[in-house]
């Protein structure tokens, strides 16, 4: 492909966006690309995506497919950035959706006029072969080797910068509610309630997109609770506390988000596992925080395209409930 082919790159909001999307942006950018990424997920979106997909694929990639269909179909771009992520390091690898996406998107939608700008990932862990797998991308869309190079180390400061951000921001959340549960320990009137704080440990693809998880977040913030976000724990330290949990652990993701749990689950009041069906990763890593985690309530949710949100409210409502009796000294306690 050369770089006369392609003026504006279009990025699906789904998926690994939510790990990568600010150094994806960034990147096309400085290499002199306009970029579009298409809107949040809304009912259209996902009927779409779903329309297109199999049955028995998640309810993740389903909408990643009604990502593709928004950005090819509106004429909005003249490629679409769909990277491969390999899943050869065995311990903080990918799902092996992640490494056909190229191929699922072209078989998908074999008539798509966009051309398929792709690359593909070897090991995501590995800091300097992921940055040759950048700069390979560069070569390939016209850029020399100076600009190739500069385009990346921009790029990377901005994700690295966005995480940080994000990661400082739930430090200074954890430091008010503890400061707040002082105050009111303190107060010998009891008029006032300890705040709640919800961990909510989910794909950033689910706990971030506004159509999956939006209504779970709303109900729980509705309910009086805080939610913290397991992805947005500090990425290093959180990988490697992810090793204490299990050695084993094949998926970079779920290493994060069980990391998280380790450092911030004596922190909060309850944690809300939240996956999407049919997650292959999910079942197993949710099970495991279920039977290995100790000393704070779990609440597993599951969610698919068929799910209504009355069932999830109300189960949302009595752990909430539980919390509140649990921080009261009830009978939880005796």
């Amino acid at each position: 492909m050369s770089d006369n082919a392609v003026r504006t790159i279009g990025i699906p909001r789904s998926l690994l966006f939510y790990e990568y999307g600010v150094l994806w942006q960034r990147f096309f950018e400085e290499l002199g690309f306009q970029v579009v990424v298409s809107p949040p997920t809304d009912r259209a979106i996902f009927e779409r995506g779903e329309a297109a997909s199999v049955d028995e694929v998640c309810l993740a990639s389903k909408t990643f497919m009604g990502h593709v269909a928004a950005l090819a179909e509106g004429d909005q771009c003249d490629a679409l950035f769909v990277p491969s992520f390999d899943n050869s390091d065995i311990r903080v690898g990918f799902c092996t959706k992640y490494q056909a996406l190229p191929d699922l998107v072209r078989a998908t939608f074999p008539q798509m006029r966009p051309q398929l700008v792709t690359m593909r990932v070897q090991k995501a862990s590995d800091k300097k072969r992921m940055r040759a797998d950048y700069l390979e991308l560069a070569r390939r869309l016209g850029a020399n080797p100076r600009q190739a190079s500069r385009a990346y180390k921009r790029a990377l400061h901005a994700q690295e910068a966005s995480d940080a951000a994000r990661a400082k921001a739930q430090q200074e959340t954890l430091a008010l509610l503890a400061k707040y549960r002082k105050v009111v320990a303190s107060d010998r009137t009891g008029t006032e309630q300890p705040p709640l704080a919800i961990l909510l440990v989910a794909h950033p693809y689910i706990a971030h997109d506004p159509y999956i998880a939006g209504d779970i977040v709303a109900a729980i913030e509705r309910l009086g609770a805080t939610v913290l976000f397991a992805d947005e724990a500090d990425r290093t330290p959180a990988l490697k506390r992810s090793f204490e949990f299990s050695e084993t652990l094949p998926w970079m993701i779920n290493r994060h988000l069980a990391g998280a749990v380790l450092q911030l689950h004596e922190q909060v009041d309850g944690i809300v596992l939240l996956s999407a069906f049919p997650c292959g990763p999910d079942s197993m890593f949710d099970d495991a925080i279920m039977r290995n985690v100790q000393g704070v309530p779990i609440l597993n949710l599951m969610i698919d395209a068929q799910s209504g949100s009355a069932g999830t409210e109300t189960r949302l409502e009595s752990f909430i409930d539980i919390l509140r009796f649990q921080g009261k000294g009830s009978y939880l306690h005796d």
